[in-house]
């Protein structure tokens, strides 16, 4: 007879499953984690594991999704703090360390990535889309900024300088200075 958890255990052992996807994930990719040492980690059967989540793309949506909104909450806090082009700037610097820290994140040419989204249902698929599209309003949407660009231009500079996370290894010198000095560069020819 399967055991039953209480609404705290049930809580509990999901964060737990998701902290060791997003360990595992950003260790080993999305091929090499599997469902049973995410289960041994967490100190519960496999079975329990289909009370969480359908299956193991499930769980990795839910990571990637819950990740992003993170990410996208935060910098959000931070440019509500400071409400002028630096706070988006101290903003860009906080999503692009959290790039760093969750490889996950930007690995999405790999064909690891590949097989995860063609796994994916079209439920999960499209919440990735809308997770990934409130990720780029973040930038749009702020009332008390004004682009000196295009806003599409402005939000393709953004997301092309987040993305030099991918040639970090091939810096001659440090990547999060190197991404610094670029966007206290290039904020002040973005925004007014």
């Amino acid at each position: 007879m399967a055991r039953s958890f209480t609404e705290r255990e049930k809580e509990n052992i999901k964060n737990k499953l998701q902290e060791a996807c997003k360990q595992s994930w950003t260790q080993y990719g999305y091929k090499k984690t599997s469902v049973d040492e995410l289960c041994r980690q967490t100190g519960i059967s496999k079975g329990a594991f289909y009370l969480f989540f359908e299956s193991k793309e499930a769980l990795f949506c839910e990571v990637l999704c819950s990740v992003q909104r993170q990410v996208c909450d935060t910098a959000s806090k931070i440019m509500e703090k400071e409400k002028n082009k630096y706070g988006v700037a101290e903003a860009l610097k906080f999503i692009y360390r959290e790039y760093d820290k969750n490889n996950f994140l930007y690995n999405t040419n790999k064909t690891d990535f590949t097989i995860l989204m063609n796994r994916l249902s079209v439920e999960q698929a499209k919440k990735l889309e809308e997770s990934n599209h409130i990720s780029q309003q973040l930038f749009l949407s702020q009332p008390y900024l004004k682009f000196k660009v295009h806003g599409d231009l402005a939000v393709s500079i953004i997301y092309s300088l987040i993305m030099n996370i991918k040639n970090k290894d091939v810096l001659p010198y440090s990547h999060i200075e190197t991404f610094d000095f670029m966007v206290d560069r290039l904020i002040d020819s973005l925004y007014e």
